[in-house]
């Protein structure tokens, strides 16, 4: 029997969600990055036996995933990473290989059959990049078996999180790359862009105002950062002034896409807003959202501002419950049995 999926391609993380027992959820995920380390037999061996993704290449050790930010961090050097901002990394040519090595390690071997993969929305007044990063994910996934088929990364946050509203209400997901905003009424999506001020902005501007790597940075966010408002860490300071700057960036596109914006429908009732993503994980992120957002009048009526049951998870269950509702196989499915 054929597996269903949803894949949520994040600029930080690859996260696969597979339907489970007891009609739950399953989610694997890998670090959308790789490093380069000197070859040994030795090393190679090792790798195997702790089961870490590696291939042996040209006189060099690629591992790639999870593990990849320790090796870079044990080196002192940055990891190399297949998307940027949101897109694949025109600056990083071994991208669409590297992430078809993580895509085939999260998928395993079961039958291959249809997986929604997410994409980004257009950032605000840029509207390229997007065709090409949706053809070329969509023809890696479609080269290792699957039938592929996109959908928008705020509209996959409304499917995971908003059934009990009936798919009406605004997704937004804090990644590394970006953040995407999606207003959906009756799981139609009304409005979608993204804002590049995101995870990867904290994690590089934090490191240039503190003479630390970004690898190393991302590690410490990660590991430890919450909003407290006091502590004598300069990192963390650091972090927190960046924070607070996604967040009024957020806010800020948030108001000027809906003041901007001549198809919203009138709702006829409040509508609750999600969000997701690695980057709204800290703890006190949800809070300093809302206060900002309320602080800004916001022309939208809101029933309530809350944290996905599962942040990291919500964009690849929005995506699996997609493809789970698409039913029947699709036509070129059928074609080819």
């Amino acid at each position: 029997m054929k597996e269903t999926l949803g894949l949520d391609v994040g600029t930080s993380r690859l996260v696969l969600a597979r339907k489970a027992e007891a009609n739950g959820f399953r989610f694997d995920s890998q670090l959308n990055a790789f490093v380069s380390i000197p070859y040994s037999k030795m090393t190679e061996v090792a790798l195997l036996k702790e089961s870490i993704p590696a291939s042996a290449e040209n006189g060099q050790l690629i591992v790639h995933g999870n593990e990849s930010a320790r090796f870079a961090d044990l080196l002192q050097m940055e990891t190399r990473r297949p998307m940027t901002r949101g897109f694949l990394n025109p600056a990083e040519p071994e991208s669409a290989a590297r992430m078809k090595q993580l895509i085939r390690t999260l998928a395993g071997t079961k039958t291959r059959g249809r997986v929604y993969f997410t994409v980004p929305a257009s950032p605000l007044g840029n509207e390229e990049g997007l065709t090409y990063h949706e053809a070329t994910i969509r023809q890696m996934l479609e080269e290792l078996g699957f039938i592929a088929t996109p959908i928008n990364e705020g509209l996959a946050v409304v499917y995971a999180e908003l059934e009990s509203n009936n798919y009406s209400g605004i997704g937004i997901s804090c990644g590394g790359g970006l953040v995407n905003v999606c207003l959906a009424y009756l799981s139609m999506p009304v409005l979608s862009f993204s804002i590049p001020k995101a995870g990867d902005f904290i994690d590089s501007s934090t490191a240039a105002a503190t003479g630390e790597l970004a690898t190393r940075v991302r590690i410490t966010k990660e590991e430890g950062f919450y909003f407290n408002g006091n502590t004598p860490d300069k990192t963390l300071q650091v972090l927190t002034v960046y924070y607070d700057d996604m967040i009024k960036s957020i806010v800020q596109g948030l108001r000027d896409a809906f003041a901007q914006a001549r198809n919203i429908p009138k709702m006829g009732r409040a509508v609750p807003l999600v969000l997701a993503g690695g980057s709204a994980m800290p703890r006190g992120f949800r809070d300093r959202f809302e206060k900002t957002l309320r602080e800004s009048d916001f022309p939208l009526a809101l029933s309530e501002i809350r944290l996905a049951e599962s942040p990291l998870h919500a964009s690849a269950k929005g995506a699996l419950v997609a493809a789970l509702a698409d039913g029947a196989e699709p036509a070129a499915a059928a074609a080819g049995a």
